[in-house]
């Protein structure tokens, strides 16, 4: 069966993305109150965070070569069972050790199964012909999660600990990621047959070895990289940086919800821009007001203004959008076809080394120098690469059109 509602297909999809990655995000509140409770330094907490994203980053080309042969919503219905379990052991730890073994691998487990990469490859599957749109939908979803699940997270915590907190997110992800899967798996497109998918296989789409032989390949790999190396240290670290600087935990989750209501217009807007206007040309726009963020974070700290904060909170907003939205429609202008599946999740693998090691590297800096100044400034180097690929890849395609 197939869905003749694709407003309510995209936005299922949508909606299981805003709780799998509120949770995400949602860890820049909960390192808070870790911190409080234990004392631990933040690269321990940190650490966990980077272990988080190589897990889940690990399983995505996994998941990618999964995606290629199954219904991308078994995956989806796994995640929710094992992210609901996950969430409830999360609520029991104690030492660092259970940290990293709960939320750093269990949890991050989940979020990979029912996470952005069989979400990729649905709306891939059916949205192609306006692909930019279709991730720039199901991509706000994360926008909402920032809007709705932080701070949600941050009130529970303040009203009955974290570790309800934790209880409270295993259930509400037991009761809406599973029937949401039944939904996506009963309005899905099977997937093809094997000798289906060789005939498709010699009639388009790049084979996995041209792929690893194409500069374009290696230079995506790069811009998922070093986008979210700069944009997840800023994602991690925020709270506590604004915490520091004066500001209620409250107040400095609430700046979280701001990021991800501006990304929802961010995600969406971007989308549509990259349908109509040259997809690299949009991607290094965005890039490019995510490294400002990073400069107007740094002069939050500096002058205390209180003008600067909700500035800052929309330009990260707007600008990481570009790391979510368009580096897998990028990725699917060139090397769409049976193989994509493998491909996006061999770029989300280098995501994910940038979402591990930009936190873990600004939480190091900060426990040796007391400071976030150097970790900001290696954020906004390593984003101005993205901004570069970006523009080479631009015309990368200038070129192969003419």
């Amino acid at each position: 069966m197939t869905s003749r509602h694709p407003g309510i297909h995209l936005g299922v999809i949508a909606i299981t993305l805003a709780l799998a990655y509120g949770i995400w995000y949602a860890y820049s509140v909960f390192l808070v109150a870790l911190l409080q409770e234990f004392g631990w330094k933040r690269s321990v907490l940190a650490g966990a965070f980077s272990s988080f994203a190589l897990v889940q980053g690990t399983l995505n080309p996994l998941l990618g070569v999964l995606c290629d042969r199954l219904r991308p919503a078994v995956l989806v219905g796994l995640g929710g069972l094992v992210l609901s379990l996950a969430l409830f052991t999360d609520s029991l730890i104690q030492t660092p050790w259970h940290l990293y073994l709960s939320f750093g691998l269990l949890t991050a487990a989940g979020v990979a199964l029912c996470g952005w990469v069989p979400a990729v490859v649905l709306a891939q599957r059916r949205y192609a012909h306006r692909l930019g749109l279709a991730l720039g939908i199901i991509s706000a979803g994360v926008g909402v999660g920032m809007v709705v699940v932080v701070p949600l997270c941050q009130w529970l915590i303040d009203l009955q600990g974290w570790r309800m907190a934790f209880r409270w997110l295993a259930a509400t992800t037991l009761l809406w990621v599973v029937p949401a899967a039944i939904y996506l798996f009963r309005t899905d497109v099977a997937p093809a047959s094997r000798r289906a998918r060789t005939a498709a296989m010699a009639q388009r789409g790049p084979t996995l070895a041209a792929a690893l032989r194409s500069p374009a390949f290696w230079l995506l790999l790069l811009a998922f990289f070093s986008g979210t190396y700069c944009s997840q240290t800023l994602h991690v670290h925020q709270v506590a940086f604004l915490v520091d600087h004066g500001i209620s935990p409250m107040q400095a989750a609430s700046v979280v919800g701001l990021v991800g209501f501006a990304s929802i217009f961010g995600k969406i807007g971007g989308g549509w821009l990259s349908d109509r206007f040259q997809r690299e040309r949009v991607y290094c726009g965005f890039v490019a007001v995510l490294v400002l963020s990073v400069a107007a974070l740094y002069l939050v700290g500096i002058t205390s203004s209180s003008w600067g904060v909700p500035a800052y909170a929309i330009m990260l907003g707007v600008g990481y959008s570009a790391t979510a939205a368009l580096t897998p429609a990028m990725m699917s202008d060139r090397f769409a076809g049976p193989r994509f599946g493998t491909l996006v999740g061999l770029g989300l693998l280098a995501s994910a080394a940038g979402s591990a090691s930009g936190p873990w590297v600004a939480g190091y800096l900060f426990d040796h120098r007391g400071s976030y100044a150097a970790a900001l400034t290696i954020a906004i180097v390593i984003g101005s690469v993205a901004c570069v690929c970006g523009w080479v890849l631009g015309r990368f395609r200038l070129c192969r059109a003419r």
